[in-house]
């Protein structure tokens, strides 16, 4: 049922009367709690992987190095597979709605999730325990490419135009807030637990855990609408009659490959998170020999710092732009990532945690914060989902999938060359920063006009197949307004990305 009308703000000209009534406090409260208890799920893994996985699901007798490394590639899986989520998880969010993908996620990873403390060790199952603990992993990938495209995208839409930054940061807000749950979870278990107790069953609780996360999160999401201008485009489409068209897939495929592509090589800006919370995890424990205990105060440390870092981040991309906010944090952290390893190198206490706060708490969250409204403002509504989960999915598989292993490969026999490990994510750094000044500034548009910048004729043709409206707004110069889609897709087709 239709909400009183709302005004959708049009900036330089009049309003436009819209069916239904944003909601964006609700929506970005929702995508915050959702998303921070679902990337506890997803989080919790990382931790645990660099704690504990390796002893209990490989041969004992096999090297240190080598039990890393496999346990960095199960870690890994989880991302690699995450294209694949993507293909089927950004259709389904474009085609039947963000709640519907939202919901489906959050009880295949919270599922997932759980099994995982269920399973037999190495001792108990043999090789039979590391291969369900990658089906689980494959799982929990497939679920996350969906969940984080489909909140931004509700929180994006739901967002008054001039805080669209700030409103999808709270999405990440969440994820940086799972993620801390997920390392400070495991330090009472470190800290009061004798090695026996934590490594037999200490080691499940936090994944059993999930089953409160699945309820919760259910609670919160069930009331979610869908955005006004998704709703409204299937209202159009189920007026119409029309057959079905080319689905949200193709349409990525056929007109947004650029925007794609340009997300995917932005999104290496994840290279930095993966090797802080997971791969100097394990350097610092197994290798520098450090306090497991003390070594997760750090990314619990630097995740509160990024929790108040974060929506200032999102502000600053509201007023100043998405491009200098995201290119500054990328190319400061990565500056930052070698200050950092070679403090734990050093095992100084005091330049770790001072590294790690203004590394991943400070300048990350810079370009952690602004990438939500950043990456979906490269799509038009009607393929949202899609064009984001499949860009970021792309970048997020090179990166997490394939960061732990590079740098346990690039670290050496011994695993100690951090100097290598630097390199590799300031390299990484800076391929994102390159992709994200190529990008469109989006900031001073509306989405009616972000639309109309990325839809081509032919997309609108294509659009037509389905019954779906590529009605956008084009302000004039003289602060009219055109809602004629062959006209707006005609001035907009130069500047499309």
């Amino acid at each position: 049922m239709k909400n009183h009308p709302q005004a959708s703000p049009s900036p330089g000209g009049p309003t436009i009367e819209t069916g239904y009534r944003k909601t964006p406090r609700k929506a970005a409260l929702s995508g915050w709690i959702g998303s921070a208890l679902e990337y506890y799920d997803f989080a919790v893994y990382g931790t645990a992987a660099a704690l504990v996985l390796n002893h209990l699901f490989f041969p004992a007798d096999t090297a240190p190095g080598v039990a890393i490394l496999a346990s960095m590639a199960t870690v890994g899986v989880a991302y690699v597979v995450r294209p694949l989520g993507a293909l089927i998880m950004g259709p389904l969010g474009d085609r039947y709605g963000r709640k519907f993908v939202l919901m489906l996620c959050l009880f295949m990873i919270g599922a997932s999730t759980f099994i995982v403390g269920c399973l037999p060790t190495f001792d108990q199952a043999g090789y039979l325990a590391p291969a369900l603990l990658v089906i689980c992993r494959i799982i929990q990938g497939l679920s996350a490419s969906g969940e984080q495209s489909s909140a931004i995208s509700v929180s994006l839409e739901h967002a008054t135009e001039h805080r669209r930054a700030l409103t999808t940061s709270w999405t990440l807000h969440g994820t940086q807030f799972g993620t801390l749950l997920a390392t400070a979870v495991f330090i009472p278990f470190t800290l009061f637990l004798s090695e026996d107790a934590l490594m037999s069953w200490g080691w499940r609780v936090p994944f059993w855990l999930s089953a409160v996360v699945v309820l919760v999160a259910f609670l919160i999401r069930r009331g979610l609408e869908e955005p006004p201008a998704f709703r409204e485009a299937r209202e159009a489409q189920a007026d119409n009659a029309a057959p079905r068209g080319p689905s949200p897939l193709a349409l990525v495929m056929r007109h947004h490959k650029a925007a794609v592509l340009r997300v995917a090589a932005a999104a290496m800006i994840n290279t930095v998170n993966v090797v802080f919370t997971v791969w100097s995890l394990s350097f610092a424990t197994n290798v520098v020999g450090l306090d497991r205990s003390t070594m997760l105060l750090v990314p619990v440390v630097a995740n509160v710092v990024a929790l108040l870092a974060i929506p200032f981040a999102g502000a600053l991309a509201d007023r100043f732009g998405r491009r200098p906010v995201f290119a500054l944090g990328a190319l400061g952290s990565a500056v930052a990532m070698s200050g950092y390893l070679n403090a734990v190198y050093s095992a100084n206490w005091i330049a770790i945690f001072f590294m790690g706060v203004v590394m991943s708490g400070l300048l990350y969250s810079m370009s952690n914060a602004v990438w939500p409204a950043f990456y979906a403002e490269m799509f038009p509504t009607s393929v949202r989902v899609t064009g984001l989960a499949l860009g970021t999915q792309i970048g997020f598989a090179v990166s997490g999938g394939f960061a732990p292993v590079v740098a346990s490969a690039l670290a050496g026999a011994e695993g100690d060359n951090w100097l290598r490990v630097g390199t590799f994510v300031g390299a990484a750094a800076v391929i994102a920063a390159v992709a994200a000044l190529t990008a469109k500034e989006t900031r001073e548009l509306n989405l009616d006009e972000i639309d109309a910048l990325h839809t081509a004729r032919g997309e609108a043709a294509d659009l037509a197949l389905s019954g779906v409206r590529s009605t956008t707004v084009v302000v004039a110069p003289d602060g009219s307004h055109s809602r004629d889609p062959e006209k707006n897709n005609h001035q907009q087709q130069e500047s499309r990305l």
